[in-house]
């Protein structure tokens, strides 16, 4: 399956879907987008398990398997879901807010840091696999570290 077939059946299915919860289930779009998806994903490994002799599972694993699905997200989809998030910004909102928004950022960004870091270096430790603390935190931190 290629890019253009899967981008123009996953367009078609969220037309139906965003349609079927406009009529019927009211949700906002997001969620009913996801509750009628899952849904549909149940009814299909339901109907495979009673009714085994369609095959449906098997058709639909090997239909997924042919799907590159990297290259699906990072050169197809991920560019429309980033325009449409940015198509919702509202920008006077966010400049009275730069200063928490900033502070928030990068505080969470270094809290994490140390925190999976902090954990990463204990497991591994754990497992008789001692590592420098430097390199549980990342490359970003090694490669600041080399330049130094």
């Amino acid at each position: 399956m290629s890019l253009f077939e899967l981008a123009a059946v996953l367009l078609c299915l969220s037309a139906v879907f965003g349609i079927v919860n406009h009529r019927y289930l009211r949700l906002p779009r997001t969620i009913g987008l996801v509750v009628i998806a899952m849904a549909t994903a149940l009814t299909i490994v339901g109907v495979d398990l009673l009714v085994p002799w369609l095959q449906i599972g098997p058709r639909l694993s090997e239909v997924l398997g042919q799907i590159d699905f990297h290259k699906a997200l990072m050169q197809g989809m991920l560019s429309f879901l980033l325009f449409a998030g940015a198509l919702h910004v509202d920008f006077s909102e966010l400049a009275s807010r730069k200063w928490s928004i900033s502070l928030m950022a990068t505080v969470g960004v270094l809290l994490s840091t140390f925190i999976v870091g902090g954990a990463m270096w204990f497991v591994l430790g754990l497992f008789g696999i001692p590592i420098p603390f430097v390199w549980a935190l990342g490359s970003f931190f090694c490669k600041c570290q080399r330049a130094a």
